[in-house]
């Protein structure tokens, strides 16, 4: 697979067009579709339309972007003007959306093309993108398996090699699992780093987008595009953004790196092969110079609890606006305007989406507001001491991005419980709102695993840093490829 940078550099040379690169990445993406499932709708004339600008821009002998003709694929949570956005769900299968998100505009100024929306669980609720209304996508590693979720779409597809870039959001992990799961790198910045204007809501003080991509260089490059402050979003947070390509590094002389004792504890009781894998991960950090730091998290225990108490509650709130009243789906066959809105909700939202708007209602709700939400709230704030704590004794936190290898496709979904614990290793640091990433570290039973790497509020650029080092000294994202990696070219 060629990277984002390595397309950008051989157009800007003229060895190759944008029009060229696009017609293959396209030509890729329809034919692996009967096994892989990653796209939700291709955009094949947008596509082209702009790798011919990028094409006469380069002829003109104009500066291009840092994206110029690199094709990218986008999660179907952000809407593209003119383009259709599902989210994933029948109730907005048919809305068209009027403008574009801004990490979408950005994108698009820095010279990216936008090949198609990628499949998701539904409002990004799920781990395994089976939740998605339209179809499952599959594992570019083994099509029995899932990619994860629920940013599964974008994570395929840049793990098959039709695209080196993909966007995606992670609320509780929907971008560092799906990254894990598909040898991929996966960054999840700080709250608020990244706008979330014209992304589709789930659980609003969690939600943050974030690039998917070949290697760690591209993960930079992306992320420097796309973060910054944005007026349109009152959760952005006006703080400079870095060169993050400058700061990435080959070795990590001086740097601390802090070990969970709590997860090591978790991951080595439940499995073994995973535990050794990432054992020989954190051997591999010490050998290019880290020096390892046990520290502690006693709170990350009650991040599932926490998070399946605070999300649930958001996405109640945001998606009372799905009522057939205003845009999306409408079921209208006779009664009142309240049966309107029931048997709309009904028939627009899928299982999964209904138990967390009955969650998060039952949570908000009279007598248990205090009891459940205002709770969890609290035990928000002791896991991002915890973490502030941590940091006080180390620069970054590797630990685990997952509690297993990819699962087969179907063996989690009638058991939500077993679903939900594979954000365990994730949820702590989207509740603390820190930026986290997984680069990949091995595989086991011939199947891809991530590592992943934590660090402070708005140290993007340490944490990436750290990342290209390891990726560079291990080269897991290199040494194999995907049985569909052959069909993508």
């Amino acid at each position: 697979m060629r990277t984002g940078h390595e397309i950008r550099e051989a157009i800007a040379r003229k060895q190759t067009s944008a029009l060229e690169v696009v017609e293959q990445a396209l030509e890729s993406a329809g034919r692996l579709e009967t096994e892989l499932h990653a796209y939700i709708r291709l955009l094949p004339e947008r596509a082209r339309i702009k790798a011919r600008e990028i094409d006469a821009a380069v002829t003109r002998g104009d500066k291009l972007g840092p994206l110029a003709g690199v094709p990218i694929a986008v999660k179907d949570i952000f809407t593209v003007a003119g383009e259709i956005a599902t989210a994933g769900s029948k109730i907005l299968e048919n809305f068209r959306s009027p403008y574009s998100a801004t990490v979408v505009e950005k994108l698009e100024r820095a010279g990216a093309v936008i090949i198609g929306k990628t499949n998701m669980d539904e409002f990004a609720m799920g781990s395994s993108c089976e939740n998605s209304a339209f179809f499952p996508t599959r594992n570019p590693w083994d099509v029995t398996r899932v990619p994860g979720g629920s940013s599964g779409g974008s994570a395929a597809t840049v793990g098959a090699g039709t695209v080196p870039i993909g966007l995606g959001t992670d609320t509780g992990g929907s971008i560092r699992e799906p990254a894990s799961f598909c040898n991929i790198v996966g960054v999840k910045p700080t709250y608020g780093r990244v706008s979330r204007f014209g992304m589709i809501a789930f659980a609003s003080s969690l939600d943050q987008a974030g690039p998917m991509t070949a290697d760690v260089r591209d993960a930079a490059q992306t992320l420097e595009v796309i973060a910054g402050f944005d007026e349109f979003d009152s959760t952005s947070v006006d703080v400079p953004v870095s060169d993050y390509t400058a700061a990435l590094r080959d070795d990590l002389s001086g740097v601390r790196v802090g070990i969970v004792a709590e997860f090591e504890a978790e991951i080595g009781a439940s499995d073994p092969a995973l535990a050794a894998l990432y054992k020989a991960a954190y051997a591999d950090l010490e050998r290019l110079g880290a020096t390892l730091v046990e520290v502690h998290l006693p709170h990350a225990r009650y991040g599932l609890a926490t998070y399946y108490l605070i999300a649930p509650a958001e996405c109640s709130s945001n998606l009372a606006r799905y009522d057939g009243a205003r845009y999306g789906r409408r079921v209208q066959n006779g009664g009142d305007v309240f049966e309107m809105f029931e048997r709309t909700r009904a028939a627009g939202f899928g299982d999964e989406v209904k138990r967390r708007i009955i969650l998060g209602t039952y949570a908000l709700s009279a007598g248990y507001y205090d009891a459940y939400y205002v709770r969890a709230q609290k035990i928000r704030t002791l896991i991002k001491r915890d973490f502030d704590t941590s940091f006080a004794a180390c620069d970054v936190i590797a630990c685990p991005a997952v509690s297993c290898a990819p699962f087969e496709l179907g063996q989690k979904m009638q058991d939500p419980v077993s679903m939900y614990l594979m954000d365990y290793f994730t949820i702590p640091m989207s509740l603390a709102g820190i930026p986290a990433l997984s680069v990949p570290a091995g595989y086991v039973t011939g199947l891809p695993v991530g590592l992943q790497i934590v660090a402070p509020a708005f140290e993007e650029a340490r944490m990436l840093g750290i990342a290209h080092a390891y990726e560079a000294a291990t080269g897991h994202a290199r040494r194999r490829e995907p049985p569909l990696a052959g069909a993508a070219r």
